[in-house]
């Protein structure tokens, strides 16, 4: 894990604090159902009413909280915003009532969709732009390196089943916010020009397009957390527990390949291609989904699952480079925070949506289900090069010359050629 961190620089700062609150946050996540459950007497159902209230409010406010980044600073905004995320934990474990708890998990969720948009715009505005990418990707690897150390410690809560394990897992992840935040306070403030009065990111229609995109090709995440349990246990002759192994192998093949995958992604001509074949990747490995469920025998269904789940995470790397390429480099660099905001509701959407959706298309469909999901992974990855061509046009984007390729910037803006904006990446 100490490779995931580098020796020097802000992206040494940014990974660290995205380290140190991941582990929290995975033991959180691995324990939360139980806490509400069992400590603070919450039925299931109103477990679920609650979490997603949360993030559904967090995805309505995710544009007002970046904007908060482009006005006061991504760093003093991420490190309010860390600060509040940490309160919002403390608060869970003294409240006890369920209108109080879903006020609290509101102000858990917002707070974190904000963090994500500051550090975000943090992250724009401290490294060179032809290297965002890849800092992004040492971004994703930490987090997910963080996750899984996290859910380790969270079975080691389940293992012992008591109030004070409980309580001790929220413990620690309110402390992970607040070391986050001490670590971002080491960074300079990231220079932001005061944004517009309104929301300029939501008349930017081809950026709100591939917002839309790209929740759809998020749908991977509930497709490894629901889609792929439900399938493996309904519809396969493989072991239960096969859904967690699935789980485990996209979590270590992340930490250990997304960097280099992003490697290949250097502008928005590569994004798009990447994003186009991540779509192809989804496609097969849906295909090769949709076998497993074929009375295949225990050994050979697990094989089929095992293969499919690999080229399914290669397809992810791949999408998830494209799309912080495209993401970043479509946003003017004055409301990076806002952008960064709105780009974050395609994997919230895809959380809120994704669940009933794949229900019906795996579990009721079957077979016809996995083609459908995998037509929409094809047709949202090969539509990002019109859509960022279009959007590419919209900013009036020339072909590359001389100093865009030294990484100064050209004029550009969401409907027209009169604000700046970062052009590593130019189709012609």
């Amino acid at each position: 894990m100490a490779g995931l961190v580098p020796r020097t620089g802000p992206l040494r700062v940014l990974v660290a604090a995205q380290l140190v609150n991941s582990v929290g946050d995975g033991a959180f996540y691995t324990c939360s159902a139980l806490f509400f459950t069992r400590l603070v007497g919450l039925s299931a159902t109103r477990v679920g009413l609650a979490l997603t209230v949360g993030w559904a409010t967090a995805m309505v406010v995710g544009v007002p909280l970046g904007r908060l980044a482009d006005r006061f600073g991504p760093r003093r905004t991420a490190v309010a915003l860390a600060a509040v995320t940490a309160a919002a934990l403390g608060a869970l474990l003294v409240v006890r009532s369920f209108p109080l708890v879903v006020l609290v998990v509101c102000g858990y969720a917002c707070a974190q969709a904000g963090l994500a948009s500051a550090r975000q715009a943090l992250l724009a505005g401290l490294v060179a732009p032809a290297e965002r990418t890849g800092a992004r990707a040492r971004l994703q690897s930490a987090l997910n390196a963080g996750l899984a150390v996290g859910a380790g410690l969270g079975a080691l809560a389940l293992h012992f089943d008591t109030a004070q394990a409980y309580l001790a897992v929220f413990v620690a992840d309110a402390v992970g916010f607040l070391a986050a935040a001490l670590l971002l306070r080491r960074l300079p403030e990231a220079p932001a020009p005061a944004a517009g009065p309104r929301p300029t990111v939501l008349r930017d229609r081809p950026y709100v397009l591939i917002t839309l995109l790209n929740a759809v090709m998020c749908l991977n995440m509930p497709l490894l957390s629901i889609g792929l349990p439900l399938w493996v246990v309904s519809r396969t002759d493989a072991p239960a527990p096969v859904a967690a192994l699935l789980l485990v192998l996209n979590t270590l093949a992340v930490v250990v390949f997304q960097v280099r995958v992003a490697g290949q992604v250097t502008d928005l001509r590569t994004a798009t291609r990447a994003t186009g074949r991540a779509g192809w990747l989804m496609l097969l490995a849906c295909a090769a989904y949709a076998l497993s469920g074929g009375g295949l025998g225990a050994v050979a269904a697990v094989v089929v699952l095992v293969t499919a789940a690999a080229v399914q995470v290669f397809g992810e790397m791949l999408q998830a480079a494209g799309a912080w390429e495209i993401g970043f480099g479509l946003a003017p660099p004055d409301r990076q925070g806002q952008y960064q905001g709105f780009f974050g509701t395609g994997p919230q959407l895809a959380r809120t949506v994704g669940p009933v959706l794949l229900t019906a298309l795996l579990v009721g469909w079957g077979t016809p289900g996995w083609l459908v999901l995998g037509g929409l992974f094809l047709v949202a990855g090969v539509a990002f090069g019109p859509v960022v061509r279009e959007a590419e046009r919209a900013r009036g984007i020339d072909c590359p010359v001389e100093s865009q390729r030294a990484g100064s910037p050209l004029p550009s803006g969401p409907a027209a050629a009169t604000e700046l904006t970062d052009q590593r990446g130019s189709s012609c």
